[in-house]
């Protein structure tokens, strides 16, 4: 059995490689009668595509979305959803040296290992290309959750982070790196050149603020709201660790540090029962279920692992070899992580609102 599906409720489905003819996904679940048209997905796909300036690859993909089902004089059907985005500047011959070996720090050894087979041809299934299939898929959801805004942004990259008190949100569109602190973003531009020089690549820290989900959507136990976003996020290319909230830091608190004190609403706040929380180390979830404050959470991205430094292997019949990986690959993967971060945060939350209508009512 293969998994190439996520979600419950909203469910999605991935299909294609990275340098076969087309790749997209398959959206079920969706409530009918949304408003829905190429138009609404392609600005989402185009914050994550590949090309936009010298800090990422430089394959050229327009990653133009067609909508092959589900929606009908604009509006969805509440059928499945087919979405396409044909590949157009595939170069497998890049990857001929690949084919023979494997690639430390890609899945080419465990690919062989599972299915005694692979495609070699940018990692197909797993490369970061099949995000772009996620980024179509959660334009999609975000229609069922118009209430909530989504945001992510690095907060560090080759282990540079943002100073906090230079945070400006209207910087995250400004710079090629989604980096909220224009000083950061411009240190940023040496580390990442400097690595493509060196024929190497660095690391990335994504944060991702949800605001506006309501108290009550997750569950206590086997569909927590804060486990089914970690699983969504440690299904992205790259991401080696998630934190929510606080983190790993929280191990280092007092439980009366830790904790996220409450007080009533005064009634010029207009009381209507709700707490006002002084603190969000828990990232807006509790027990599993959200508590109305942002939901908050980092992923790690490791460095790209193509790379033209020559690193020792073996080939596919265990003798010793080097490689280096020809082609076109993003010096921080991270960079482009951002979007992707965005769309698995939107598609948990869509599935997550739909179980709640589903229990609660």
């Amino acid at each position: 059995m293969s998994f190439n599906s996520f979600g419950r409720v909203f469910r999605f489905t991935t299909w294609g490689e990275s340098h076969g003819p087309a790749i997209g996904a398959v959206v079920d679940g969706c409530p009918p009668g949304l408003e829905l048209a190429e138009a609404d997905i392609q600005p989402w796909l185009d914050k994550r595509r590949p090309g936009t300036s010298r800090f990422t690859t430089q394959r050229q993909e327009p990653d133009q979305v067609r909508i092959l089902s589900g929606v009908f004089e604009g509006r969805t059907t509440g059928t499945p959803i087919s979405l396409m985005i044909e590949n157009v500047d595939q170069r497998s011959k890049d990857y001929s040296e690949v084919a023979l070996a494997y690639r430390p720090g890609h899945a080419d050894y465990a690919y062989d290992a599972k299915y005694g087979f692979r495609d070699y041809r940018g990692g197909g299934r797993s490369s970061a290309r099949e995000t772009a299939s996620r980024v179509a898929a959660a334009a999609v959801a975000r229609l069922a959750i118009p209430e909530i805004r989504i945001r992510a942004y690095l907060v560090e990259l080759g282990g540079d982070a943002i100073d906090r008190a230079g945070f400006d949100d209207a910087a995250i569109d400004e710079n090629p790196f989604f980096c909220p602190d224009r000083a950061a973003a411009t240190r940023w531009e040496a580390i990442v050149d400097d690595a493509r020089k060196a024929g190497s690549s660095v690391g990335a820290v994504v944060e991702c603020v949800a605001e506006g989900v309501p108290a009550g959507w997750g569950a206590p136990l086997y569909a927590k709201l804060d486990s089914e976003l970690a699983a969504a996020m440690m299904s992205i290319n790259a991401v080696k660790g998630v934190e929510i909230g606080d983190g790993f830091a929280a191990a280092r608190l007092t439980g009366e540090t830790n904790a996220d004190p409450m007080r009533p609403r005064q009634e010029s706040e207009g009381n209507d029962g709700k707490p006002v929380f002084l603190a969000n180390h828990a990232g807006g979830i509790a027990g599993g279920i959200a508590t109305g404050q942002p939901i908050v959470l980092r992923v790690a991205l490791k460095p790209t692992s193509s790379i033209l430094t020559h690193v020792e292997t073996i080939d596919r019949e265990g003798n010793a070899a080097e490689i280096r990986t020809k082609g076109r690959h993003d010096p921080c993967v991270g960079i482009r992580a951002a979007p992707v971060v965005e769309a698995m945060m939107a598609l948990v939350l869509a599935d997550q609102k739909l179980l709640h209508r589903a229990q609660i009512g």
